[in-house]
């Protein structure tokens, strides 16, 4: 199992930069590779993927030397089993909303004796059976990143204790989420939930965990670094397509 890069940048106290997929084309991976991004988060929540799609996906990241992270649709033992051991550097989950809540997260992750995590040598991330077992464990369980999102007034209330769960490497707020949960869909900027992200991203850094977060913009992701915030998802790549077309279409038109 190769060295997870990305949670090696955030252990050292560095940023970094990555983008939603949610196009299914083994070459996405490869062209934010080129353009420089450190890792990429494959949405299945959103997005329908299929078994051979995610295998091809994280394929094409290893090979572009890409650090590939997927979000699992929900925070479930088989769901999250599967998709790390296709060779995903790490899991990120929504929806986590109460310390046992992330408990049975890192549990699901981790193989024993951190956690319950189904064993078998043949999948993909361990070589096909080709790895020694308890180095691909022990690899396994310091390189997996676990990224567990609190995007609830539920997990707001909760965090405290959510904080004090080993295992987790980062705390992902989900503005939009956010914003449905205090009851302003839509709205992330309104003051009550952006007192939330505020109380959220102080907590996490103090309790020594890791931010993660969107932007929307280069000027916003380095607001975000500012603020220390080092996982930073700056839009997808659908987002991206649209907004750059939209940008040349109307000065050439103009």
């Amino acid at each position: 199992m190769r060295e997870n890069q990305l949670k090696k940048k955030i252990r050292s106290g560095k940023s970094a930069i990555g983008t939603f997929v949610k196009l299914i084309d083994p070459a996405v991976p490869e062209l934010l590779a080129l353009a420089g991004f450190d890792f990429f988060v494959l949405d299945t929540e959103h997005v329908a993927v299929d078994r051979e799609q995610l295998t091809n996906i994280v394929r094409a990241a290893d090979a572009a030397g890409i650090t590939p992270i997927v979000r699992v649709r929900e925070n479930q033992q088989v769901e999250i089993l599967q998709n790390l051991d296709l060779g995903y550097a790490g899991v990120q989950v929504p929806n986590v909303d109460t310390a046992q809540e992330a408990r049975d997260l890192v549990s699901y992750v981790k193989y024993t004796p951190l956690g319950i995590r189904g064993l078998s040598p043949s999948v993909r991330a361990c070589g096909y059976g080709t790895c020694g077992v308890q180095e691909y464990i022990n690899a396994a369980n310091e390189n997996t990143l676990v990224v567990s999102h609190c995007e609830t007034k539920t997990c707001v209330e909760n965090l405290d204790e959510v904080l004090k769960v080993e295992g987790l490497d980062v705390i992902f707020i989900g503005p939009m989420d956010l914003s449905q949960s205090y009851g302003v869909p839509g709205s992330p900027g309104n003051p009550e939930v952006q007192a939330a992200i505020e109380t959220v991203t102080a907590k996490t850094l103090k309790a020594g965990k890791a931010v993660g977060t969107v932007a929307g913009t280069p000027e916003a992701a380095k607001k975000l670094i500012e603020k220390g915030v080092q996982y930073i998802l700056l839009a997808s790549d659908q987002g991206m397509i649209v907004k750059w077309g939209k940008t040349a279409i109307e000065a050439i038109q103009k």
